[in-house]
């Protein structure tokens, strides 16, 4: 039998929403023991060594979007900066490398008719519904792009009421990197953990997670058990679904494996002796923030206003799940071939002057199975779900199942895992 106010807790993952959910329990008192499959904490978070590039460069999340209140909360307490985003975006979306026009045609007819949304369906069905006229072709391409890109989603499954959420509702804030790293974060996390007394465990595979006397037992791949009251499980969402369960909560994890899209990005940073791209045909690219296009990468961004050499390519959705099996070396080589497209450059002229590279598929990473998650529209429901208190001892965190307008960032994890831990200490005596 389950303690009826449990005091030990077993948190599975040691991301941003275990190691917050951790401290939070920890501060309240209680026994925790943080449980990660890999050698170190940040799960996607992943913050490269400052020699390899220069600076500490993302190998996962990069960016701080919007408000992000908790975030910029613990960047306080941390003391870490915020560099804000600046300079100028340029496309070759139509045909010559131009100043990027980041307006949406036929914007107005857009939003109303998304705002009318009552019954939620996916965006690719919701274009074709009401958009589908010859005329709305480049909306329609502009919309897809958003999706596939930016969300890593697939437009037949996400969700047309997140997307308003995300494009109507998110309020605002100074957009930026932190200038020391997201790995600085974790951190602190870590530290403040640590502090309190909770244990981490690396290289502790989380297999099952049985109910036993007193509580629940869990058992990683090495042969390891670690028991304690209650367990909050904050591990992505592929792998949440091949950790065995309780019955209750297995029913509940399916449903929820099938109703959040979960999707993938390659990251390629490529370090240059010099930032060549600067000055291109007499076109001063000196304050270059991002770079649209066509090709097979077809986004990139620098380090500006900071003057790194360094440029970074994303390739996300449903074409990086269709070129998972290539190889670092093939996404190196299809990054710098998209560049020598892009700039209409040799590509043995890029490849030259290149000084470091990585190409993280996060698709391919055992401990993460791809990029972060998106909502379609079943995915409220399956959060509902997991958050049900007959999955007890069982918690569950992490930004699947953040339910604000932030899903798939670094503040949805550390937003959710901080509500998960609230809710678990106002629960109790």
């Amino acid at each position: 039998m389950t303690p009826p106010h449990p005091t030990h807790f077993l948190i599975v993952g040691a991301g941003a929403a275990g190691l917050i959910a951790a401290r939070e329990l920890a501060r309240g008192g209680n026994r925790v023991t943080v449980v990660e499959a890999r050698e170190r904490c940040g799960g996607r978070i992943c913050t490269l060594p400052v020699e390899e590039f220069g600076y500490p460069a993302e190998g996962g999340p990069e960016f701080v979007h919007g408000a992000a209140p908790v975030t910029r909360s613990l960047m306080r307490e941390a003391g870490l900066l915020l560099q804000p985003r600046g300079g100028t975006r340029w496309s070759t979306r139509t045909g010559a490398l131009l100043p990027d026009d980041p307006s949406l045609p036929h914007a107005d007819r857009f939003y109303r008719v998304l705002g009318e949304v009552e019954a939620d369906l996916p965006i690719a069905e919701f274009l074709d519904r009401h958009f589908a006229e010859p005329r709305y072709d480049r909306l329609r391409r502009a919309i897809t792009r958003t999706v596939e890109g930016y969300d890593a989603a697939d437009p037949s499954r996400f969700s047309t009421i997140a997307l308003r959420d995300e494009w109507m509702g998110r309020e605002d804030g100074e957009h930026g990197r932190i200038t020391e790293g997201y790995g600085a974060l974790i951190e602190h996390l870590a530290s403040d953990c640590r502090r309190l007394g909770a244990a981490i465990h690396f290289g502790a595979a989380v297999t099952a997670i049985d109910k036993a006397p007193g509580g629940i037992a869990a058992r990683c791949r090495d042969g390891s058990v670690f028991a304690a009251d209650a367990a909050v499980l904050t591990v992505p969402l592929p792998l949440l679904s091949e950790i065995a369960l309780p019955a209750a909560a297995r029913e509940r994890v399916e449903g929820a494996a099938a109703d959040i899209g979960f999707g993938n990005v390659v990251k390629i940073l490529l370090r240059f002796a010099g930032s060549w791209w600067a000055d291109r045909g007499g076109r001063d690219l000196a304050d270059l923030s991002f770079l649209l296009s066509d090709a097979p990468v077809p986004t990139w961004w620098t380090q500006y206003p900071a003057g790194y050499p360094v440029l970074t390519g994303w390739f996300a959705g449903p074409r990086a799940e269709r070129a998972a099996s290539l190889t670092e070396t093939e996404f190196v080589d299809m990054g710098i071939a998209s560049l020598a497209e892009i700039f209409d450059l040799p590509a043995d002229r890029i490849r030259r002057g290149l000084v470091a590279s990585r190409a993280i598929n996060w698709g391919s990473d055992p401990f993460a199975r791809g990029a972060y998650s998106y909502a379609t529209p079943h995915t409220r429901a399956a959060q509902s779900a997991l958050e049900r208190s007959d999955t007890a001892p069982l918690f569950f965190a992490g930004e699947a199942l953040y339910a604000g307008p932030d899903m798939g960032t670094v503040e949805a994890a550390l937003a959710s895992g901080l509500e998960t831990a609230r809710a678990i200490l106002a629960a109790g005596p």
